[in-house]
């Protein structure tokens, strides 16, 4: 089966998009820098992937004097909910409880965040019964 292509985010591409997240509107020497402190990366490299990005339209760029300034046209909550929306599909069925039970059953959640969670579950019930009466 052919392979469909991903609206998401390759793991550099997912770096390049932090980096853009956190410092704003960059030239790709700033990416390219901020990169280099973990993963020394070409300046033909960092370019290269920020027109990727422009393709996919996870990033806008403008022209500020002789250099293209890049900047996210795609939010981090926009990544990561589309991110666990792929992940739930792919690998739990479309089941979202399927995955927060396996977050617990491989201990990826601690028992302070499980009861944060019921916390949160407990909330929203009483926020439904609420909006019903």
């Amino acid at each position: 089966m052919p392979r469909r292509p991903s609206s998401g985010l390759t793991p550099l591409e997912l770096e390049i998009m932090k980096v853009l997240w956190r410092r704003g509107p960059s030239a790709v020497q700033a990416v390219q820098e901020e990169l280099g402190r973990e993963r020394p990366l070409a300046y033909n490299t960092v370019q290269t992937m920020l027109n990727v990005l422009l393709k996919k339209g996870k990033v806008r760029r403008d022209r500020r004097e002789r250099a293209y300034v890049y900047a996210p046209a795609l939010t981090r909550v926009q990544a990561v909910r589309h991110a666990v929306t792929d992940l739930v599909q792919r690998m739990f069925e479309g089941s979202s409880e399927d995955l927060v039970m396996s977050l617990i059953e491989t201990r990826q959640l601690t028992p302070e965040r499980v009861e944060r969670l019921a916390a949160l579950v407990q909330a929203r019930k009483e926020e439904g019964r609420r909006e019903k009466s």
